[in-house]
């Protein structure tokens, strides 16, 4: 089956953890903004927003949904139904984690300017940095450390260990500094993500015009007065 995948064609966002999974398993997909004289499909159906993916006569939005139809027929999920609800439980908790990642840099509304909103777009990435990003980190480790390994669901690599790597890929873009000063704290996670970019079809995925280079215009941005992790006289 050719999947036809619908996001912006000028950012990574959303999308990109469709893509990577499409990328792995080498599936026959157009990128279809991408393309020239690309047209929406007419959907009795239709989605509230982007990423959505036609799969014949499917059309399936959101990512966490989209990867839990793509997992089973992409080989990127276990065959039991617990196994795939589990990765799918991981998918969604990765869904909060992002959202906790755009709200860094538009803490009051996405259809204002960053620059509308940089005093308190500082006080939630300190917040961020100091604590919820923390919290994530520590349970995918955790998760990483139960599973056995070396992949979140044991031995296997399934679309959940992608998204921890385009997660871990998008920190270090978006705060470079805070990750380098705490990435030694896990190092599973941070073996996760080089094992996944090691491997060959992603290697060339990412060295490739394909990957849509991190910018200021997706939900991984990098505002170098955002990066920095306060003591805690400074949060006062």
């Amino acid at each position: 089956m050719k999947y036809r995948l619908y996001y912006w064609p000028e950012i990574q966002g959303r999308g990109e953890f469709i893509r990577l999974a499409l990328e792995y398993a080498d599936a026959d997909y157009v990128d279809v903004w991408r393309t020239a004289n690309s047209k929406n499909p007419k959907l009795k159906h239709p989605p509230f927003a982007p990423p959505y993916l036609a799969a014949g006569k499917l059309v399936i939005a959101h990512t966490a949904n989209i990867l839990l139809y793509l997992g089973p027929r992409l080989r990127l999920a276990p065959k039991d139904e617990a196994g795939r609800l589990w990765a799918h439980q991981l998918q969604l908790t990765m869904a909060d984690w992002l959202a906790e990642v755009h709200d860094t840099h538009h803490p009051i509304g996405s259809g204002l300017y960053y620059e509308a909103q940089r005093r308190e777009a500082k006080r939630r990435s300190a917040d961020f940095l100091a604590s919820r990003l923390l919290k994530y980190l520590d349970y995918f480790e955790g998760v990483l450390r139960a599973s056995g390994g070396p992949w979140l669901l044991g031995k296997r690599l399934a679309y959940p260990d992608l998204s921890l790597f385009q997660m871990v890929a998008g920190l270090r873009y978006a705060f470079p500094r805070a990750m380098a000063r705490l990435e030694k704290r896990y190092p599973g996670t941070v073996a996760l993500h080089q094992r996944v970019a090691g491997h060959p079809r992603l290697a060339r995925y990412l060295a490739s015009p394909r990957r849509i280079p991190f910018n200021r215009g997706g939900i991984f941005r990098h505002y170098p007065e955002l990066d920095r992790i306060l003591n805690n006289s400074e949060k006062t």
